[in-house]
């Protein structure tokens, strides 16, 4: 068992330094023959360097050993034909049958981009260079309830087998409307934090669960339905972040107004 572990980690740090190499080789060409300046530190940076490859590594590992098959046996479990039918008794239409799934992916949703590290980062870069204006917890709770929200509807959409354009399309016209309605400086970090919840934490449990999902879903495709989750993930923070704000600016007003109706 062990040798097999060592076998699988070696080969994947193999396989993750490979992937690096043009990167290092970028910094070196344009160090060295753009600036033409020795690297400082080279030490720290070559000790900082194997620390990525072996963290990569090592979160490519669990992936691939725990996150990807937690996500398919989740998927599994909650559409398993003896468990649809022990907790869905009276319910005759076909996609509410499944309201334990859509449960899970709000959940799922909201839990992994409230731990996602690059939102983390956004949003206490965003709390700085706005003297406090945009509160961190507040943005990430944000953008999780795009998320889990996302989720949610992306389910509902593998289950019910309708075409995911139809999401899309809806979307971007709400996105659209807000960008021209929402306070000017939210826009950008909206658009940002949709992309950031895409990243390390949420990616591979989403992923996994679309596939999954579709796969035991009678009638659906893991090809054709599995995917999709994703995108409407990067979507629907954009929305929640921009009407985020929005309440917030309504709130501001009315409250301002009321102390000059009291005054």
């Amino acid at each position: 068992m062990m040798n097999e572990w060592g076998i699988v980690i070696g080969q994947t740090l193999l396989s993750t330094l490979f992937d690096i190499l043009p990167i290092i080789g970028i910094f070196v060409f344009f160090q060295f023959v753009v600036l033409r300046q020795k690297i400082v530190n080279l030490k720290r940076k070559l000790i900082g360097i194997f620390y990525v490859l072996l963290g990569l590594g090592l979160f490519l590992v669990g992936l691939e050993r725990a996150l990807f098959p937690l996500g398919r046996e989740m998927a599994r479990q909650l559409t398993d034909p003896t468990f649809i039918e022990r907790t869905s008794s009276g319910i005759d239409t076909f996609w509410l049958k499944y309201y334990w799934v859509y449960v899970f992916s709000f959940c799922i949703g909201f839990a992994t981009t409230i731990a996602e590290p690059a939102l983390l980062a956004i949003a206490l870069k965003a709390k700085e260079v706005s003297g406090g204006a945009i509160g961190a917890w507040g943005l990430r709770i944000a953008v999780a309830l795009g998320v889990a929200i996302a989720l949610t509807v992306g389910t509902f959409r593998i289950i019910s087998g309708t075409p995911l354009y139809l999401y899309m399309i809806i979307g971007y016209i709400i996105v659209i409307v807000q960008t021209m309605r929402a306070p000017k400086m939210i826009v950008p970090l909206a658009y940002d934090s949709g992309g950031v919840t895409t990243s390390t934490v949420t990616v591979p449990l989403v992923a996994a669960l679309g596939l999954g999902l579709a796969s035991t879903v009678p009638g659906r495709s893991a090809l054709l339905d599995g995917f999709g989750l994703i995108a409407l993930a990067s979507l629907f923070p954009m929305i929640t972040v921009m009407g985020y704000a929005q309440i917030s600016e309504y709130l501001a007003k009315r409250n301002s107004n009321l102390e000059e109706t009291e005054l």
